[in-house]
């Protein structure tokens, strides 16, 4: 047939190679060339559900088991870690999307790139290196460990692109500042985020830059779509790859599309993937989509701000919608340099008709207490609109992390630390 979208060529595959598709298709009756958004959307425990009832890869896989080359898995955080698989074709995909963000962001071949991205399991890690290696740089896969060698070879060997989390990027810089080998002073001039929303948060972005003394893009995928969007050297929201994903916004409680620029949930379905497709995948993740023009000149739809936040992450204080990517901007700027925060869910702070908190309570480290609380406080309530009750405790008594900075805890997960500056 000509004429026939991506999209609906997709469907048209996925509608006879995957079992969970097509089992759920005849029950509603419906055919690609139907309405799309008459369809469900997937989440994840539709995907964990197959995979109980179809073990070890569940009903969405949609090749025969000998063509899957590569298997990916979630943290395993909240459950048992749940497999993703990728064909030969899935992962040359893959590399190719990969490379040409980086390209786009000013790597070219000969640069060297050092990833630091996990590769226990964590899906970031050998994406990173095989796009790299696609573009043709010389890629040093060094994880997310050994602090004090990664610093060593970046001098070293002379890297001069790297990709992280901005969590590990900055607890490398504050390492190496305090080793005499501050990294502004090495040949990094690309850093690439990915795994958390700190490379969209201005305030932690110019603290990126100023502590590597290189321009830092933000970089967004997940584990069942890798990559989804990808800054280029404007900086002006990540481009999303509208020849991989078809993108969808919506309200996240009335599941209708929202207008460009307006905040809702992020719904994608692949166009080409072949081991393991996905149709109106709920990511869960909150965007705006920017349709103007970029002045890279690509015409790819950009998240304006990145991702603003998880829907399940977001907190409701007293009727304003506040993400944590946001109180992180606000703490970055009022504490400034390599400061640590968290939030956490305190039920004194609560309202104990619905349960939603009336303030935020936010553990942030520092040197001395002073006039601090008073001042982040005020800020968060000019930026935010909300509440603040601000303890300040010791530098180094917060948890650190090499991957992913958990910064909202309930006060029951809480580890004990002082609340006051001695």
């Amino acid at each position: 047939m000509t004429g026939r979208t991506p999209l609906r060529a997709q469907l048209e595959r996925v509608a006879t190679t995957s079992r969970y598709y097509r089992r759920q298709w005849d029950e509603l009756g419906w055919r690609p060339g139907d309405e799309f958004t008459a369809l469900p959307f997937t989440t994840k425990a539709d995907y964990q559900r197959s995979l109980e009832n179809s073990p070890p890869y569940g009903d969405f896989l949609a090749v025969p088991r000998e063509k899957v080359a590569r298997v990916h898995f979630s943290s395993g955080t909240t459950g048992r870690p749940t497999p993703v698989a990728w064909t030969r074709d899935d992962l040359d995909r893959w590399a190719e999307l990969y490379a040409r963000a980086a390209y786009s962001q000013g790597v070219r071949p000969g640069d060297v790139y050092q990833c630091l991205f996990s590769f226990a399991w964590f899906v970031g890690g050998l994406g990173g290196t095989l796009g790299y290696t696609e573009l043709g740089a010389t890629v040093i896969p060094g994880g997310s460990g050994d602090t004090e060698r990664q610093i060593d070879t970046i001098f070293r060997y002379g890297t001069t692109a790297v990709g992280g989390t901005p969590s590990f990027l900055l607890h490398l810089a504050d390492r190496a500042r305090a080793l005499g080998r501050p990294l502004n002073e090495s040949g990094v001039r690309h850093v690439m985020t990915g795994g958390e929303p700190g490379g969209a948060v201005p305030a932690t972005r110019e603290l990126i830059e100023r502590e590597w003394g290189a321009r830092c893009f933000d970089g967004y995928g997940c584990l069942e779509f890798q990559p989804i969007a990808w800054e280029c050297e404007a900086q002006a929201g990540g481009h999303l790859n509208e020849d991989f994903v078809h993108a969808e916004v919506v309200d996240p409680v009335t599941h209708a599309p929202v207008p460009d620029g307006a905040e809702g949930v992020l719904v994608l379905t692949h166009l080409d993937k072949q081991a393991c497709p996905l149709v109106r995948w709920w990511t869960g993740d909150v965007v705006a989509l920017d349709r103007t023009p970029c002045a890279c000149g690509r015409i790819d739809a950009r998240l304006a701000g990145g991702v603003r936040g998880r829907a399940d992450d977001m907190l409701v204080v007293r009727g304003v919608n506040v993400f944590p990517s946001a109180v992180e901007n606000v703490v970055r700027r009022t504490v400034g340099d390599l400061a640590e925060f968290r939030v956490v869910l305190d039920p004194s702070l609560a309202d104990p008709a619905t349960g939603y908190p009336t303030a935020l309570r936010l553990q942030v480290e520092a040197a001395a207490e002073g006039e601090l609380p008073a001042k982040l406080a005020t800020a968060l309530r000019a930026e935010l609109q909300v509440r603040a009750v601000v303890d300040i405790v010791a530098p180094g008594q917060l948890p650190r992390t090499t991957h992913k900075a958990r910064r909202v805890v309930r006060a029951s997960d809480e580890r004990e630390v002082p609340h006051r500056v001695p």
